[in-house]
């Protein structure tokens, strides 16, 4: 503050301003030019930085020739060097003098900063006109809030979930994300709105519960770490249906699966189904939430990092974070099931091991696919036990490249094109791997959606995490990871005879990615503690 001070031209009391203006008349120190001289400066490069045009047909000679104070500068143009700094700064910034306090009192300057630091697209002088001025919007709502903004895991055991809070106009909205009905993956996401923060109704911020079917009603938001806050219903009687939990039960079966207990002829998942409602429903919207990031992206990477939703089996669609670590890709689940609940790495993919694909015709047998994938498995484990031993080349359909990183990539992609393909010498072994393969599933290997594509870019070894009910007895098992697209890739599980088969998530997500690598990495660390 001693320094606003002093560039606007006062001191902290009278006798300062009084001993100021004394010493600017009467003495001709080398101090006190040096002072004037960075007053200058300062106010010049604030007046760059904030870029601003003076509008009002108001030049800057009307002002003061040479300005010796922030004051000494028209209102117009503090009012662009105001709005230019972060709002977390604009009331110390006040509290300078009756001046400065003043001027923060302009609308434009809060407009730009709701605009800047929150993204919003909305008209604020429409909103304006309903009572509520852009800086209540600010001081209010969005600053009190903003830490809980971006995206969340809830803690409901081992079925997680995926939560994106964001502004939209009066409103702090949280949308629970839902993986589409089973099994069309490539579907957009479902959304479901859990709270709301808004000043509609006053001028104070107001939380508000969505869940349920009566419309909102009172709730609370708790924010105690930086990246965790929870939520709380004051009113669990609007979670409440007529016709009591068999009438939630079937409403909640026709959002969550897009049908009814009696189109699921299977006994175990109809279970598993069951279960899940049991479980999920207790909560009634008071829930803890921690902080997820998305990954950041990697010149080496092999695709674009992100959130995927895949097929699992009788547990339907769950959505994964695909997130790249030197040669390897790995796969952590936000939504999980009783066997293997969220958090977990549930695909490891070595980017230093592609496999080359045979002709269609030897693709059909689940056989030639074992003895291809089961090879190289073989290979990591005797890597694994010596790791003193260089990797020995690329045989035959499988492979195994040393290095990391781009290089290793561009080694992997190399030796699928120079690998000569399992199976009769009539097939085309020239295709490069950036050109599309021909692809089909083995003949005996599951697949919850029959259409999948029937072209791929690469293929590399893999292990995928099972496990019994209840996260027991977990393992890796040896796999294919296919890449198909940049915004599809599958994994077939070779002990379960199993296809996943996975499309990216597409939805903008803001105030959701990780400042840097070591900070998503510890993430993932802590997310695997909290269902482990």
């Amino acid at each position: 503050m001693a320094v606003c001070a002093r560039l606007c031209g006062v001191g902290q009391s009278r006798r300062c301003r009084r001993r100021q203006r004394h010493n600017q008349q009467d003495q001709g120190s080398d101090s006190d030019m040096d002072d004037e001289e960075g007053v200058r400066i300062v106010a010049t490069a604030e007046c760059g930085r904030a870029n601003v045009r003076l509008s009002y047909g108001q030049s800057a000679s009307t002002g003061q020739p040479n300005p010796k104070s922030l004051l000494d500068l028209p209102p117009e143009l503090l009012v662009g060097i105001f709005s230019s700094l972060p709002g977390t700064e604009l009331p110390n910034l006040a509290l300078v003098c009756k001046t400065f306090r003043q001027i923060l009192n302009t609308e434009t300057i809060w407009r730009r900063r709701c605009t800047e630091e929150f993204g919003m697209r909305e008209d604020l002088r429409k909103i304006e006109v309903v009572g509520v001025s852009s800086r209540e919007l600010y001081a209010k709502l969005l600053h009190p809030y903003r830490h809980i903004l971006g995206l969340w895991q809830p803690d409901i055991g081992p079925y997680g979930g995926l939560l994106n809070v964001v502004v939209d106009g009066l409103f702090i909205l949280g949308w629970m994300y839902l993986p589409p009905h089973d099994p069309r993956v490539e579907d957009p996401m479902r959304r479901r709105p859990l709270f709301r923060i808004h000043m509609w109704e006053s001028n104070k911020a107001a939380v508000e519960c969505m869940y349920g079917h009566k419309g909102p009603h009172k709730g609370d938001v708790q924010t105690g770490k930086n990246d965790e806050f929870s939520t709380k219903c004051n009113q669990t009687d609007h979670h409440r249906m007529p016709g009591g939990r068999q009438e939630e039960f079937r409403t909640w079966l026709e959002e969550e699966w897009g049908r009814t207990l009696e189109d699921i002829f299977h006994e175990h998942m109809q279970e598993l189904i069951l279960m899940k409602f049991i479980y999920t429903s207790q909560y009634d919207n008071c829930l803890t939430y921690r902080r997820i990031y998305l990954p950041p992206r990697l010149p080496s990477d092999l695709l674009q990092p992100g959130l995927f939703k895949g097929t699992y089996g009788s547990h339907g669609l769950e959505i994964i974070m695909l997130s790249f670590h030197g040669p390897r890709a790995r796969a952590t689940k936000l939504t999980g099931d009783p066997n293997v609940p969220a958090g977990q790495l549930t695909l490891d993919v070595d980017l230093n091991r592609p496999v080359r694909l045979p002709d269609l015709e030897h693709q059909r047998s689940v056989e030639e696919l074992s003895r291809l994938v089961l090879g190289v498995h073989e290979e990591a484990q005797q890597e694994a036990q010596s790791p003193d031993v260089a990797p020995q080349g690329v045989a035959a359909g499988k492979g195994a490249v040393a290095g990391g990183g781009a290089e290793g990539l561009e080694l992997a992609m190399e030796a699928q094109s120079e690998s000569p393909q399992p199976g009769p010498s009539s097939s085309s072994s020239s295709s490069a791997p950036s050109e599309a393969q021909a692809f089909v599933l083995p003949l005996g290997v599951m697949a919850r959606n029959e259409v999948y594509p029937r072209t791929c870019k690469m293929c590399f070894y893999g292990t995928g995490l099972i496990a019994g009910h209840g996260f027991t007895s977990p393992e890796r098992t040896p796999g294919l990871f296919i890449l198909f697209d940049e915004d599809r890739f599958g994994f077939i599980w070779l002990e379960l005879k199993s296809f996943s088969l996975y499309s990216r998530l597409t939805d903008q997500l803001a105030h959701a990615y990780a400042p840097n690598m070591e900070r998503f990495e510890a993430m993932l660390r802590n997310m695997q503690s909290w269902t482990s």
